[in-house]
């Protein structure tokens, strides 16, 4: 959890002080953390909670979460992700995003549907409402695909072309002569599987974006740590 706090204290302990109604939760999150990169939390070697109050003088022990997916992957995005939200699709994951999301409204969502919140906004992190969540380290979605793809352990999980990349729904196979007067020439000529979106009924098949598509997917998880 180094990664969120001032150059100048990684790697050591802080003395912090409390307000006497202030829990550890409040004290994390004071230097940065977000609750939701939290695993485990002793003080003076007795497991604590998040709503528990930190006492005068103990030594409190935070490890950040172990790798791997606590729910069912469905994940949450917020509005500057887009480009992750579409990879992670193609990967076969649920993703909800828009990009006119507001940060209430993406609450409100996590209040209703137990999902993993995807964000770099930490503040955002740190709201209660937010259970499940992972604070992504990079600005480039490839590197964000491999970042998620390790951080929950997803390599096994991964199916490809299963989702409709624009709206999330799962697709639907179909018979060429159904989307017959949909195709260009050339992809009447040369293809002959397809795939329909019933949600918004677009049309898929195995162009050649997808052999681009696999070829992300497949760089992904060779770019996982040895350790993965």
């Amino acid at each position: 959890m180094n990664d969120f706090l001032p150059n100048d204290m990684r790697g050591k302990e802080i003395r912090l002080f409390s307000a006497e109604h202030q829990s550890i939760k409040h004290l994390i999150e004071s230097l940065g953390v977000p609750h939701v990169e939290v695993g485990t939390i002793h003080a003076d070697g007795v497991p604590l909670g998040m709503s528990d109050r930190p006492h005068d003088g103990e030594r409190i022990e935070v490890q950040p979460t172990a790798p791997g997916c606590p729910i069912e992957p469905c994940f949450l995005l917020d509005c500057h992700l887009g480009r992750l939200a579409a990879y992670l699709r193609m990967s076969g994951f649920d993703c909800l995003y828009d990009k006119n999301y507001y940060d209430n409204e993406i609450a409100a969502i996590l209040a209703d549907d137990r999902r993993i919140l995807l964000t770099r906004d930490r503040r955002l992190l740190m709201r209660k409402v937010v259970q499940y969540g992972y604070c992504l380290r990079s600005l480039e979605p490839q590197e964000q695909l491999v970042e998620v793809i390790h951080h929950f352990k997803l390599e096994d999980m991964i199916v490809p072309f299963r989702r409709c990349l624009r709206c999330n729904h799962p697709l639907d196979k179909i018979r060429k002569e159904e989307v017959l007067d949909r195709l260009e020439p050339l992809t009447r000529l040369y293809f002959e599987e397809f795939h329909l979106c019933p949600a918004c009924n677009q049309v898929y098949w195995k162009g050649s974006h997808v052999t681009r598509m696999q070829k992300l997917i497949e760089f992904a998880v060779r770019s996982l740590p040895e350790s993965a």
